[in-house]
C-alpha cells in the first residue's frame, strides 16, 4: 500500500513537471492554497465560533500550569530568601569575632583567655587567619545567594507579568467569541426575517387581471360608443323632425285614440312628413 502511494505521488510529480515544467511546485502550492481556502470558507460559521471557544477554553490547562510553577518559584524564592537571612546573620558574628580576634593582636600581648582557655598570640593569628578566610569564602557565597535572588526575583517577576498577560487575553477572547456569537445570532435573525416573506404572488395575479378587465372595458365602451359616430354611407335625406308634439299625437293615433280639436289635427296634419 505504502509503495502504491509512493508510486502514485511519484507519478503525479513528474506529470506536473511535464506539463508546468519548472512552475510545477508553484501550481502544486497554489492548488493547494485554494482548496485549503475553498473548506475553510465551506465550514458553518457555528463549527467555526465554537471551535474557537474551545481553544479559550484549552487554556486554562496552560494557565494553572503557569500559576503552579510561579507558585513553586515563590516558594523557593521565599526560601532563598531565608537562606539569605541566615547568611547575613552568621556572617555579621564572623565578622563581629574577626574584629575582635584583630583588636587583640593589636594590643601586642603575649597570651591571650578566652573562655576559661588561655591561647598564644601565635594561636590567636592563626585562628584570626582561619576565620579571615571562611569569613571570605561565605562572604562570597552570600554574593552569589543575592545574586541568584536577584536573577530568580525578575524571572518570577515576568512570568507573574506572562500570567497576568495570559489572562487578560484570555478574557478578552472570551468577550471576543461572546461578540462573535452575538453577530453571528443578528445575521440569523436577519436570515430568518428574509424568509418570512409573505406570498402575495396570488393577490398581485388577481390584481393583474382585474386591470387588465378593466382595460379591456374602457377598449369595449369606446367601441360601442364610436359605433354611433361613424356610418357606413353619408346621409342625403334630412333628419326627422324632434318635435315632442308630433310624436305624442302620432303615439296616441296609434293606439286608436282621438283627442284634441279639428285645428289640432290639423296642425299636427301639417306637420307631419
Amino acid at each position: 500500500m505504502v509503495k502504491k502511494l509512493i508510486y502514485t505521488a511519484g507519478g503525479l510529480a513528474i506529470v506536473s513537471v511535464f506539463l508546468f515544467g519548472r512552475d510545477a511546485a508553484s501550481y502544486v502550492g497554489t492548488s493547494i492554497g485554494w482548496v485549503t481556502d475553498s473548506v475553510k470558507d465551506s465550514v458553518p460559521l457555528e463549527f467555526e465560533i465554537d471551535r474557537a471557544r474551545k481553544m479559550v477554553r484549552n487554556l486554562v490547562p496552560d494557565i494553572r500550569r503557569s500559576m503552579h510553577v510561579i507558585a513553586k518559584e515563590e516558594v523557593e524564592v521565599a526560601k532563598l530568601e531565608q537562606q539569605i537571612d541566615r547568611a547575613e546573620g552568621k556572617l555579621a558574628k564572623q565578622k563581629e569575632q574577626i574584629l575582635r580576634l584583630k583588636d587583640d593582636v593589636d594590643t601586642g600581648a603575649d597570651t591571650f583567655q578566652y573562655s576559661g582557655r588561655r591561647f598564644t598570640i601565635t594561636q590567636v593569628k592563626n585562628d584570626l587567619a582561619n576565620r579571615f578566610e571562611r569569613y571570605k569564602t561565605h562572604d562570597a557565597t552570600l554574593n552569589s545567594l543575592r545574586d541568584i535572588h536577584l536573577a530568580r526575583t525578575r524571572s518570577l517577576d515576568a512570568a507573574r507579568q506572562k500570567l497576568e498577560g495570559m489572562l487578560t487575553a484570555k478574557r478578552q477572547l472570551e468577550v471576543d467569541v461572546e461578540n462573535l456569537e452575538a453577530r453571528l445570532k443578528m445575521v440569523e435573525v436577519a436570515q430568518t426575517a428574509s424568509e418570512l416573506n409573505v406570498d402575495d404572488s396570488r393577490l398581485g395575479r388577481a390584481k393583474e387581471l382585474i386591470s387588465d378587465l378593466r382595460s379591456r372595458l374602457d377598449v369595449a365602451e369606446r367601441v360601442v360608443n364610436s359605433e354611433g359616430a361613424f356610418h357606413g354611407e353619408i346621409p342625403l335625406e334630412p333628419a326627422a323632425s324632434e318635435d315632442v308634439a308630433v310624436h305624442v299625437a302620432e303615439y296616441f293615433r296609434a293606439d286608436g285614440l282621438e283627442h284634441g280639436s279639428e285645428a289640432e289635427r290639423k296642425r299636427l296634419a301639417e306637420r307631419a312628413p
